[in-house]
């Protein structure tokens, strides 16, 4: 049985393929801002939307709710990140990167809940980074470290009303819209057991299978997937 996924960030990148994976079969809505999304499979339905304004999560949801009727999965994609050196510290790009990939995800929820039945699920996309600290990017790691952590209380809170909280996690994942140099994805690869760049898709398999009945007793947990990154 199709269901209503909505996903942030899915205009381009993982958020994309995320996209594009779920909609073979289910009713998708995705959100999007500066990036307006191109080549989208039929039936999806695209919100431009600005995640840092105040009535973000209910316009999001009364849209969803008013083109399908119902909501049954989110996937908190939406990400950024920022130069946070120790030496300049720029506070307003540290808490625009709070905004986003930690605050926002709870906003939508909010919004959200009363129309989440039992069964539904939540899945947030993560990162290596907040196990591994990336240089010079302390506050995008912190902020995914954060959101972890949230993963498993939004998990522990929601579980008596059925629904599931839990989150992915990226290693080196190859962008088409945003390449890394050559010799930066060597680096990733010579630190990775499968000796590959992860791609987009992999991920998308990832997210489909903890929003499935197939992961219907995982909750609050964090999978990691890329390759065996620094095993």
């Amino acid at each position: 049985m199709g269901k209503t996924v909505l996903v942030t960030g899915g205009a381009t990148g993982i958020g994309k393929a995320i996209v594009e994976n779920m909609a073979a079969d289910h009713d998708v809505a995705l959100v999007w801002n500066r990036r307006e999304p191109r080549d989208l499979s039929e039936g999806v339905m695209a919100i431009q939307q600005d995640l840092y304004a105040d009535d973000a999560g209910e316009i999001i949801i009364k849209a969803v709710l008013d083109r399908f009727g119902q909501l049954d999965v989110i996937v908190n994609n939406a990400g950024i990140i920022a130069q946070t050196t120790a030496e300049g510290f720029d506070r307003k790009a540290a808490l625009n990167v709070l905004d986003i990939n930690t605050l926002a995800p709870a906003v939508l929820l909010d919004a959200a809940l009363p129309h989440l039945k039992p069964g539904a699920a939540v899945v947030n996309i993560s990162s290596t980074n907040a196990v591994l600290p990336p240089r010079d990017a302390s506050i995008y790691g912190a902020s995914k470290a954060a959101l972890n952590l949230w993963t498993k209380a939004m998990a522990k809170e929601l579980g008596p009303r059925g629904i599931r909280v839990n989150a992915v996690a990226p290693g080196a994942t190859h962008i088409a819209e945003d390449p890394r140099p050559d010799d930066l994805n060597q680096l990733f690869v010579d630190m990775t057991a499968l000796g590959r760049i992860g791609q987009v898709e992999d991920i998308a398999k990832a997210v489909r299978f903890m929003a499935s009945e197939d992961a219907g007793f995982i909750t609050g947990e964090v999978l990691n997937v890329n390759g065996g990154y620094r095993l």
